[in-house]
C-alpha cells in the first residue's frame, strides 16, 4: 500500500522497523537511513525482511534529505532522528512532497528549550502544500495526547484536570544510564519545572515538586514534575483545562549521578576547550555513558504511562478517570530486541504512520496527535503490542 522513509537507526528506529514489517498489509516497502548505514544494515538483517533496503543521510543537511527522497519517493518519512534535526526534515519533505511524522519536538541545539512554535509555523505551508506533518507521535508526547483525546471524547464534557504520570520500574543493572539518547534525556531533566495553571505558565526549580504515586502493578513511586511538549498542545486544544502537569519517576541513585553531574559541569552544553579542541561537555559524556540500545538484554521489570483526568462528564457529574499502559521490558526485548523505553516511542510513531496511511488521519497541515480521531488509533495499541487499561472514579493522587 505505502512507503516509508525512517530516519533514524536507534533504539526507537529499530522497534519502528520491526513493527513496520510486522504490518505488511499497510508498509509494502520500508527504507531505514542514518548517519550510519552499518546500524541500518544489521537492524535490517535481524529483522530479515526483504522489504527493508538501508541507505546513509546526514539530517542535518536539507540537500542530502532531498536527495533520499527523491530518490526513493516515500509516502511518508518517520522522523526518529535527533529533535535538533525536525526541521530540516520538515523542509526536505516539504521540498519533495512527502507527509511527516515524529515522535518529539524541535528544539535547538545550543539551548535546551522545548516548545512547539518553530513546528507549527509549517502549518500554512504544508497545508498549501496538500501535506500531514503529525508531531509528537510517541508515547508521551503520543499515547498521552491521544488517551486525552479519547477521554474527552468518549467520557467528558469539560476535561478540568489532566496529570500525565510515567513511571519507568525497571532495573537495567547499571549504575547510571539513560534510557533514550543521554544528551537529550539529561538535557529535559535538568531543565526548570513548569505546569499550566489558570491560563498560565507555572515555572518550577528542576525536579523541586516530588511525591509519590501509585502505578498499577508497580506500587509506590516517588514522582517528580517536569516540564513536558505536549502539555502545551493539550491546554490549546482543550480550553476547558485548568490544570495540566506532567510526573516522571527517578530513582535516588539516578537522581545523586545526576546531581554529581551537573555539579562537576558535565551536564554543560556550550563548548569548552579541551587541549586546544572544542567539546561540549554533554556530549562527551554521552560517549562514554552505556548505549541505550544495548541495556534491553539485561532490563527487568515494566513500564507504566498514562493520564489521570478529572472534570465533568457527558451528563455533568464529577467524574476521574485513569487510562495506561503497562509495558514488560522483556517482553519488549524478546520482540524487538530494544527495552520498553524504546518499545513505548516506536510502536505509536508505527501506528501513527499506519493512520496516516490508511486514511484515518490525513489532515494538512501540522497536528499534534490529539487533532485527530483517538478511535482507529485506541484499537491499534492493543493489536501492536500496547494494551490500555481504564479506571473510574477512583483517587488519583494529584
Amino acid at each position: 500500500m505505502a512507503k516509508v522513509v525512517i530516519i533514524g537507526a536507534g533504539g526507537v528506529g529499530t522497534v519502528v522497523a520491526h513493527k513496520c514489517a510486522q504490518n505488511p498489509q499497510v508498509f509494502t516497502e520500508i527504507v531505514l537511513a542514518s548517519r550510519t548505514r552499518s546500524k541500518c544494515d544489521a537492524i535490517a538483517a535481524k529483522i530479515g525482511s526483504n522489504r527493508i533496503t538501508t541507505d546513509t543521510v546526514d539530517a542535518d543537511s536539507v540537500p542530502q534529505l532531498v536527495e533520499l527522497l527523491r530518490r526513493h519517493k516515500p509516502d511518508m518519512v518517520i522522523n526518529v532522528a535527533l529533535p535538533y534535526q525536525d526541521l530540516t526534515i520538515m523542509d526536505a519533505c516539504l521540498e519533495c512532497g512527502v507527509n511527516y511524522l515524529d515522535t518529539a519536538n524541535y528544539e535547538p541545539k545550543d539551548e535546551a528549550h522545548f516548545e512547539y512554535s518553530w513546528q507549527w509555523a509549517y502549518k500554512e505551508k504544508f497545508e498549501k502544500a496538500g501535506l500531514t506533518a503529525i508531531l509528537g507521535c510517541g508515547f508521551d508526547p503520543g499515547v498521552s495526547g491521544v488517551f486525552t483525546a479519547y477521554a474527552a471524547k468518549h467520557y467528558f464534557s469539560d476535561m478540568e484536570y489532566l496529570d500525565i504520570v510515567d513511571c519507568n520500574a525497571g532495573d537495567h543493572g547499571k549504575a547510571f544510564a539513560t534510557n533514550f539518547n543521554p544528551e537529550i534525556n539529561i538535557r529535559e531533566i535538568t531543565q526548570n519545572g513548569r505546569y499550566y495553571q489558570d491560563g498560565k505558565w507555572v515555572t518550577t526549580g528542576p525536579l523541586e515538586i516530588h511525591k509519590p504515586l501509585t502505578y498499577p502493578n508497580i506500587g509506590p513511586r516517588e514522582s517528580y514534575l517536569l516540564y513536558h511538549e505536549e502539555l502545551e498542545s493539550l491546554v490549546k486544544n482543550y480550553p476547558s483545562i485548568k490544570r495540566a502537569r506532567f510526573w516522571m519517576t527517578f530513582g535516588q541513585e539516578y537522581l545523586t549521578h545526576l546531581r554529581v553531574i551537573q555539579n562537576i559541569g558535565m551536564a554543560r552544553i556550550d563548548e569548552v576547550d579541551y587541549n586546544g579542541v572544542k567539546i561540549v561537555p554533554l556530549q562527551f559524556l554521552k560517549a562514554v555513558l552505556p548505549n541505550p540500545q544495548d541495556l534491553g538484554e539485561n532490563y527487568h521489570g515494566e513500564t507504566s504511562i498514562g493520564c489521570r483526568i478529572e472534570g465533568r462528564d457527558k451528563e455533568n457529574k464529577h467524574l476521574t478517570y485513569y487510562i495506561y499502559n503497562n509495558c514488560s521490558h522483556e517482553e519488549a526485548y524478546r520482540e524487538t530486541g530494544m527495552q520498553a523505553v524504546s518499545y513505548t516511542t516506536g510502536v505509536p510513531a508505527m501506528i501513527g504512520a499506519m493512520m496516516f496511511l490508511t486514511g484515518k488521519w490525513n489532515m494538512p497541515g501540522v497536528h499534534n496527535v490529539e487533532e485527530f480521531d483517538p478511535d482507529p488509533f485506541m484499537e491499534q495499541l492493543s493489536v501492536q503490542g500496547l494494551p490500555w487499561h481504564e479506571a473510574f472514579n477512583l483517587d488519583l493522587e494529584v
